[in-house]
């Protein structure tokens, strides 16, 4: 399974791209990082967005895309940026008929680090140990896009079979439940962070004319 992760921005957008293994081994395909400058003008930094966004699916042909799910925070902005990019790269999968998995940011981390308020300097570490790499990828949110793909295959998703349930643990790893230290606490973190999860409440939608 190929996934397609995207840490979504209009500054920097983490692009990262991963295949992972019917046992949950997962390899590295391609990461970095499309950026565009905030002297130009909004219509040709999305413009860039999805040309960098639309080589990579071209390049690379993933099975499923990944992407950050935008929530609220204080800084309308940054939000406003992660919108419209997102938007660029549902755009862009609807047209390959590709289903987009959203995960929040503490879904990722607990996914990777088991733990669902790591640092971002924990989740790049684990995301290099996971993907057997000598460095943590740069940028963050080169690291994060990553993150965010493997998030992604091992929540069931993708079409994997998601971590505990009967085909995962019954996958050939070496140990004996078939996952590895990193999955393994992501199964028990993910539990716990279901009971956790802040929920936000969807916009109200005000009636116009």
């Amino acid at each position: 399974m190929r996934v397609l992760g995207i840490d979504p921005g209009l500054t920097r957008c983490g692009v990262g791209i991963v295949d992972v293994a019917p046992d949950r081994r997962a390899t590295l395909v391609h990461v970095g990082v499309i950026r565009t400058s905030p002297d130009t003008r909004l219509e040709q930094r999305i413009h860039a967005i999805m040309l960098g966004v639309r080589a990579a699916l071209d390049e690379h042909r993933p099975d499923a895309v990944a992407l950050e799910r935008v929530f609220a925070q204080h800084n309308l902005s940054t939000v406003m940026g992660v919108a419209q990019a997102s938007g660029v790269v549902l755009a862009l999968a609807a047209e390959r008929e590709l289903r987009v998995g959203l995960h929040t940011p503490s879904e990722v981390k607990a996914a990777v680090t088991g733990y669902g308020a790591a640092e971002k300097a924990q989740v790049g570490t684990m995301v290099a140990r996971v993907l057997r790499l000598d460095e943590i990828p740069k940028p963050a949110d080169a690291a994060d896009a990553l993150a965010l793909a493997l998030c992604h295959a091992w929540s069931g998703q993708a079409g994997m079979p998601a971590a505990g349930s009967a085909s995962a643990l019954g996958s050939a790893s070496g140990s004996s439940d078939g996952l590895t230290p990193a999955q393994r606490a992501w199964r028990d973190a993910e539990k716990r962070t279901a009971r956790t999860e802040p929920r936000f409440a969807a916009p109200t939608r005000k009636a116009t004319r």
